[in-house]
């Protein structure tokens, strides 16, 4: 494809006139073009269908078919509606030019019309016409090619999310073999604290966040003594000041993990509470990560639901009452209310 002097270019000339056909061919192929011409727009439309060429010179005022139709039919077809057309008509009118425009006409020459003008127009459409495709294939390549990449980056994120997903796992299994009475009790906080998040409108790349902060939010447990951890009985000040440590030294442990959510946050302040009485920094309200804020109402829970060896289960109703009692003022009160509608409106059941 292509004009005079810059290779050849595939043309379909349209005149129902076989004298015109004959100069208007004769010009062009002396210029170096492919010429295809055609007495009808019935017969130009097959031509351009079984063989799509680079421009169409049409006339209008044909018999059957006008040219403004054969060009609204070429442009109303998806594989040839790019394809320049150039009208070539005897009719001057400025109406006539504008309806040549409106069926899809790229330019207009009026006859009789000058051998270097047509050739001038054709070669500056052919031009533009190859621009265009070749920028179209351009576009068509590199959206492939970033396509693949973002096939490529995806399947490295499920990967990258499966290793974590597993890390996670043996983290809190890793826990829960050294502490087999509070096994799956990090499991079960998770679940609640996802069915909270869910109940609040938090998104859903953050509530992923969440269930993964929550399966290892007690990991710092590994550095108190189980003895201390399963002891029956009231701790001592001193005994109850080395527990309290869990969230620093979970924070610690987990700080340098390069996470796409605030995790280690989310440990350091899941003993937090909204009037300050929490610990290890005494934050209050708003200071205290949303995330931190829903472990610490699913943890309460969850904690005086369940049996340990040091007690037996408070019950279910208890539990509930104590986060009734504090929403608001220990714990927020949009996840307070959240749990509690989840339990007693839903019949969501504490995961066991």
């Amino acid at each position: 494809m292509g004009g005079g002097g810059d290779g050849q270019g595939n043309i379909v000339i349209v005149d129902d006139q076989p004298n015109n056909l004959h100069v208007l061919s004769g010009i062009l192929q002396q210029a170096g073009y492919k010429v295809r011409p055609a007495l009808s727009g019935e017969l130009a439309l097959k031509s351009v269908a079984s063989y799509p060429p680079d421009l169409v010179l049409l006339d209008i005022r044909m018999p059957g078919m006008d040219g403004y139709e054969v060009c609204r039919r070429l442009k109303q077809d998806a594989q040839l509606r790019e394809i320049p057309v150039i009208f070539i008509s005897a009719l001057q009118d400025v109406e006539d030019k504008v309806a040549a425009f409106q069926a899809g006409g790229v330019d207009y020459l009026t006859k009789p019309f000058q051998m270097e003008e047509v050739l001038a127009r054709v070669q500056a459409h052919l031009k533009l016409y190859r621009l265009q495709r070749d920028l179209q294939g351009m576009v068509e390549e590199r959206s492939q090619a970033l396509v693949q990449t973002l096939e490529r980056l995806q399947e490295s994120q499920r990967r990258y999310s499966d290793i974590l997903e597993q890390t996670i796992q043996a983290i809190a299994l890793t826990i829960e073999k050294r502490d087999p009475y509070t096994a799956g009790h990090q499991a079960r906080v998770s679940k609640l604290a996802v069915a909270i998040a869910g109940e609040i409108g938090m998104e859903p790349e953050r509530i992923e966040g969440l269930r993964l902060g929550a399966m290892v939010h007690d990991i710092g447990k590994i550095y108190v003594p189980v003895e201390i951890l399963n002891r029956p009985g009231r701790l001592s000040e001193n005994e109850f000041s080395l527990v309290k440590t869990h969230p620093q030294v979970g924070h610690e442990i987990i700080a340098n993990v390069c996470f796409p959510w605030p995790v280690a946050e989310m440990i350091l302040q899941h003993h937090e509470r909204m009037d300050g009485s929490g610990y290890p920094r005494g934050l209050r309200g708003e200071d205290i990560l949303l995330e931190a804020r829903v472990i610490a109402v699913a943890d309460t829970l969850e904690a005086m639901a369940s049996h340990r060896p040091y007690r037996p289960a408070v019950g279910l109703p208890q539990a509930l009452a104590e986060i009734r009692r504090g929403a608001g003022a220990i714990y927020d009160a949009q996840v307070a209310a959240a749990c509690l509608c989840l339990v007693e409106e839903k019949n969501y059941v504490i995961p066991g």
